[in-house]
């Protein structure tokens, strides 16, 4: 008999379309022993509950759950955790769609390598499907980690729809702590400090990257031209953003880290990445500490996005001037 194989949709207020083609692409697995569980976080768009009836009462593998209050994201997916009782868990958005083989590829590889973690790689389309670009590991410059990495502390090591977790890494994941700011970088760390993880080159689903996504996959300078469009060009404002991309993306996931830590070497590390980027934090001139920046963030297929880092952390009017011709 097949494994059974969890699947956690977190839905809010999705689009119609883009919501049965995710739906439907998960039932289209070639592997068919999934229990899908669907946790609608109280949207206000009443169509979203109606759609995800209709498909829970269409296939008895679905379970769907409507929250009666908005938990926002991560405690949706905290929630769905609680649900789940398989031996492995995928996580899914509600707006991708799933190539066929998804699941079967992504068991197949958590299992023969031994492993907490296995993430895929994928297509990032637009709103209607188009081709943006066919392979998101060499885009994003994803962390490509087979084994275990310091990477899986100090990044996010694959986003949470491309992951596949054993129940040990859900075990350990909850109850979610006070710092968790995003699931897939908690499963990821946790898998590090376990059996360790590994990827899948093949990209096995389209990441849909629309103007409502929660987490979208945009470029840098994508994400600037949003900043600047609500904060300005000024030099202030730039000095808001890297403040805020610091905390966020980089201090915010390393304090995360420091709540479940239970190896002294990884512990050692957190502390280093800490002291670190609080230092970066409160240095507004050049900042020459460049030893510690590539102990920390240097790794496999980080090449470009560190070249973007090291101006943003350690030569900040040169970022400034980035910011300002974007």
């Amino acid at each position: 008999m097949e494994e059974l194989v969890d699947i956690l949709v977190a839905t809010y207020n999705t689009n119609e379309k883009y919501l049965r083609k995710q739906i439907e692409s998960i039932l289209r697995q070639t592997h068919k022993n999934l229990k899908i569980y669907i946790s609608d976080d109280k949207s206000s768009d009443k169509k979203v509950a109606e759609i995800l009836k209709e498909y829970e009462k269409k296939d008895n593998r679905i379970k769907l759950y409507i929250q009666p209050k908005n938990l926002g994201y991560n405690k949706n997916f905290e929630f769905l955790l609680q649900q789940s009782t398989a031996n492995y868990i995928m996580f899914s958005d509600h707006d991708d769609v799933w190539g066929k083989e998804k699941v079967e590829k992504s068991l197949k590889k958590i299992k023969e390598e031994n492993v907490d973690m296995v993430y895929c790689n994928c297509r990032q389309v637009d709103e209607d499907g188009v081709v943006l670009q066919d392979d998101y590991f060499k885009y994003k410059n994803v962390p490509l980690v087979k084994g275990k990495s310091k990477l899986a502390i100090s990044r996010c090591v694959g986003i949470g729809c491309s992951q596949i977790i054993t129940k040990t890494v859900r075990d350990k994941m909850l109850p979610f702590k006070n710092e968790v700011i995003a699931h897939d970088w908690l499963a990821a760390f946790i898998a590090n400090e376990g059996k360790g993880m590994c990827y899948i080159k093949e990209p096995l689903f389209d990441y849909r990257l629309h103007g409502t996504n929660v987490f979208g996959g945009r470029s840098l300078n994508q994400n600037l031209n949003r900043w600047k469009q609500e904060n300005g060009k000024s030099y202030k404002a730039f000095l808001k953003y890297r403040e805020d991309a610091i905390n966020r993306a980089y201090l915010g996931g390393i304090k995360m880290c420091k709540q479940y830590v239970s190896i002294k070497k990884d512990e050692q590390f957190i502390e280093e990445a800490e002291k670190y980027y609080n230092n970066i934090l409160n240095s507004y001139k050049i900042n020459w500490n460049l030893k510690a920046f590539f102990k920390i963030l240097a790794g496999k297929n980080q090449g470009k996005k560190m070249i973007r880092e090291c101006v943003l952390f350690h030569f900040p009017v040169l970022g400034y001037l980035k910011f300002r011709i974007n």
